[in-house]
């Protein structure tokens, strides 16, 4: 099992300098990854601060640690714009990024309100389109694409990611919708949530099981496939590592481990980053 530290990119995280100096504590006490949020707007005069910008600050801040959003909503964002950034970041990094993928949520907030489609279905088609642009455009071979909804001309893209064959994909569902997982399975990993009426919530190390089976009956193999999943601490070292075990015990590989959302201030997260992750 390994620890990333996933924090929001909103409110006191906004700020991209105070974020590096978190994300350069974790790498010194002993966190294995370092990943941020994708929002647009979260309350109308609240910070919010960009994700790449933010991760651009951490690359240069870090040497060791595993980066990237987790997750980024591809339907909102121009595809070989983000093929373009994530091949900046990880040379930046030193081949450390992790890109991790989703519709996107809330669609009214994070499209509606910019004039953008809303409809589950076409958000997955531009996801899945997206997907296959950026992983054409990271060839570096020529590359032509005809989709519904992006379409690229014949063009070369260089230089080619640090990591061979790609950077990582990992993609996130809400379980147990079958499509957002049939689209994981293609790829490097999963950030399985749970499915709350339509809105995405913590998954139970129960539901991981299911994902895990689920992916595993469309893989080869699951040799160096990841499973994330986000943690909510208690406090408690000891129930800690009980829940830790569950999680570890139904396939995760990288526990997401953050502020819960419950008034938590900076410094007091800050806390949490120096102690360490909660290794058994």
């Amino acid at each position: 099992m390994r620890y990333a530290f996933n924090i929001p990119n909103f409110g006191p995280y906004a700020d991209a300098a105070a974020v590096a100096d978190l994300a350069a504590s974790a790498e010194q006490s002993g966190w294995d990854g370092f990943v941020v949020w994708d929002h647009i707007v979260i309350a109308d005069g609240m910070p919010v601060g960009d994700p790449w910008v933010i991760l651009s600050a951490v690359a240069m801040r870090t040497e060791r640690i595993m980066i990237g959003p987790m997750v980024t909503p591809l339907p909102r964002r121009r595809p070989w714009v983000v093929a373009r950034q994530t091949v900046t970041l990880d040379h930046l990094s030193g081949g450390r990024l992790v890109l991790g993928v989703g519709i996107g949520v809330p669609p009214e907030a994070e499209f509606g309100t910019f004039g953008e489609p809303t409809s589950i279905r076409e958000r997955a088609e531009r996801l899945d389109e997206a997907l296959d642009v950026i992983t054409g455009m990271w060839s570096g071979e020529p590359f032509s694409y005809d989709g519904v909804h992006y379409q690229v001309s014949d063009t070369t893209f260089m230089p080619r990611p640090m990591q061979q064959p790609r950077i990582p994909i990992w993609v996130a569902g809400t379980w147990p919708n079958k499509g957002p997982f049939r689209r994981a399975a293609r790829f490097d990993g999963v950030y399985p949530l749970a499915d709350d009426n339509g809105m995405p919530t913590l998954i139970t190390p129960p539901g991981v099981r299911e994902v895990v089976t689920n992916i595993a009956e469309q893989r080869p193999d699951m040799d160096g496939y990841d499973v994330s999943a986000a943690i909510v601490l208690t406090g408690d070292p000891a129930e800690d590592r009980r829940r830790i075990g569950e999680f570890e015990d139904a396939g995760v590989t990288w526990a997401h481990i953050g502020p819960a959302g419950e008034g938590e201030t900076f410094d007091e997260v800050a806390g949490w980053v120096a102690a360490g992750p909660p290794r058994s």
